[in-house]
Formats: C-alpha cells, sequence, structure tokens
C-alpha cells in the first residue's frame, strides 16, 4: 500500500483509541459478520499447540487475539501493526505499533503460529509472506481471513467513498462553506442556499444518515453553531471534517487494493508459494442466513 493509505489508516486508529464496535469498514449491521469472524478463529485456536506463541499481523484493535485468548487462554499472543498508535489491546495480549509486516522485528522461528484479519492483503504479498514463513517455526500453522473482492464489505464501502466524493468533489461542500465565512467576515450573514439543501438533497440521492448527509449536516451546523466564533476557529472545523472525509476516502481505495490482491487466486497463491508459504485450504466466510461470502478463511503452512 501506498504511503498515503498507511497514513489513512494511522489516522483511524489515532481517532479510535477506545475501538471495539465493529471496526471502521463494515456495513452497518456488522454484528452478524463479526460472529461468523469469530466462529472461524474459535475453530482455529483449537488446533494449536498448547501454550503456543502467535503473532497477530496488522492487528489493529487485537480483536483476533481476544477472540483466541477467550478459547484458549494458554496462548501466548502479540500483535503488530503499521500504525503507531492503537487502541488498548485486549487484557493478556501485547501489541506494537509501528510495525511493518515485510519487516518483522522478531527472531526466525520465534513463533508456533500467526494470524491476520483483513490485513495481509493490504501488503507486499511475496514480502509479508517471506517474514511470516522466517517468525514462525517450519510447519507452523498460519491463519489468515482476506477479504473478497466480491463480497458486501466492499460494496459497502464503495458506496460510502461515492457517497463521500458527492459531498466533498461534487459538490464542494467545504469550499462553499468556507466562502460563506468570507461574505460573513464582509458583514453578510446569509448562508449559501446550496448549503442549506446540501443535507436533504444526500438524504433523498443517498439516504438519511448516509455519508452525504452526514458531512452536508456537519458542513451546515458548523456554520450555524459558529456565527459568533471567529471564522477562522470555523475554517479549523470545516478542515477537520474535509480531512477526516479524505482519510476514509483513502481508507477505502487501500481496501479496494486488498480485495484486487485476493481476487486472483492463482496470482495470490503464487506469491504466497514465493515468499515460503503453502496454502493447505480456502474456506468462504458467510454471515447466518447469507449465501454470499464476505471473506476467505486461509489456512497456510510455513515452508
Amino acid at each position: 500500500m501506498t504511503s498515503s493509505h498507511d497514513a489513512a489508516w494511522t489516522d483511524f486508529w489515532a481517532q479510535n483509541q477506545n475501538a471495539g464496535q465493529g471496526g471502521g469498514c463494515l456495513p452497518a449491521k456488522w454484528q452478524s459478520i463479526e460472529t461468523a469472524q469469530r466462529a472461524m478463529w474459535d475453530a482455529f485456536a483449537k488446533g494449536l499447540p498448547k501454550g503456543a506463541s502467535v503473532i497477530d499481523v496488522a492487528t489493529g484493535d487485537g480483536r483476533v487475539m481476544g477472540w483466541l485468548l477467550a478459547k484458549r487462554r494458554d496462548l501466548k499472543l502479540i500483535g503488530v501493526d503499521m500504525a503507531p498508535q492503537l487502541p488498548e489491546p485486549p487484557k493478556g495480549t501485547k501489541i506494537r505499533g509501528g510495525v511493518s509486516m515485510e519487516a518483522l522485528p522478531f527472531p526466525d522461528g520465534k513463533f508456533a503460529s500467526a494470524t491476520s484479519q483483513f490485513g495481509f492483503e493490504y501488503g507486499d504479498l511475496e514480502k509479508a509472506a517471506a517474514e511470516l514463513a522466517r517468525v514462525v517455526k517450519s510447519g507452523g500453522k498460519i491463519g489468515i481471513m482476506t477479504h473478497r473482492i466480491d463480497g458486501p464489505i466492499l460494496a459497502h464501502n464503495l458506496k460510502r467513498r461515492a457517497q463521500i466524493a458527492w459531498a466533498i468533489d461534487e459538490h464542494e461542500l467545504i469550499e462553499t462553506g468556507k466562502r460563506s465565512l468570507s461574505l460573513r467576515a464582509s458583514g453578510l450573514q446569509t448562508m449559501s442556499p446550496k448549503l442549506n439543501e446540501a443535507p436533504a438533497a444526500g438524504a433523498r440521492i443517498f439516504g438519511q444518515g448516509s455519508a452525504a448527509w452526514e458531512i452536508a449536516e456537519a458542513v451546515r451546523q458548523s456554520l450555524v453553531m459558529g456565527r459568533r466564533d471567529d471564522p477562522r476557529n470555523v475554517a479549523k472545523l470545516l478542515d477537520t471534517i474535509a480531512d477526516k472525509a479524505r482519510n476514509e476516502m483513502g481508507r477505502i481505495s487501500s481496501l479496494e487494493a486488498a480485495c484486487q490482491q485476493t481476487s486472483d487466486e492463482d496470482k495470490f497463491a503464487a506469491a504466497l508459494q514465493a515468499g515460503g508459504l503453502r496454502q493447505h485450504s480456502v474456506e468462504p466466510v458467510c454471515e447466518d442466513g447469507n449465501t454470499g461470502p464476505f471473506a476467505d478463511f486461509r489456512v497456510l503452512r510455513a515452508i
């Protein structure tokens, strides 16, 4: 992934120090997705050696480690992630930020196993595979859950990206808000009709509660509530709204690129093999009552 994508995810975890509910890329009905995820990790945990040391790559808020430890109290778990600031890890686990999956700071064969959920496919596949093959003991079992390009998670996020682009790029609501502030500095208090009408337009086109409505309403409220404030302070607030929107678009672009990495199964398996990992099984992961998979659970072994 590019440095801009890394920055987007760094900002996400920095803003979500008390994360643990759903994750930034899941649809609103994330509970059923998370239930299916946990079931896969519970099954994986059962097959690990007693007292196994496990590294969780691209750990985020450490939820996979939390699930594994809930199933197996004897496991020794450490998570690593590129983001330097991360939420507090689950009790009984350790976490290290600022760590690239392509350059793990651990000696050869340190771990009995490795895991990654929606993380491995964001990296350089061959280099990340080589690092896992290096730090996991020969024959060690590795579990990774990867995004699908045809799954509901990407579809949900592509819709959000279109909604954000509608507000930020197509309708230029931030720039329009700043022009209103300039007029206010000249003594004119009238807000642009475009800004007043944008929340209703966003809700009509994309739905109430959509990102388009959310951004439009945030801009409008910033200007309404900031009428007696220094325009420079309101401008900073508008910049914050824009930055968060751009960062979310960056995260969605990195998600799309990750899905593209898993969409060619032969190429994906070849990259694993070149890095020293052999894929033993691939199992689609589905929500309860939904036949369409949202992820694949892969079991690999270090060659």
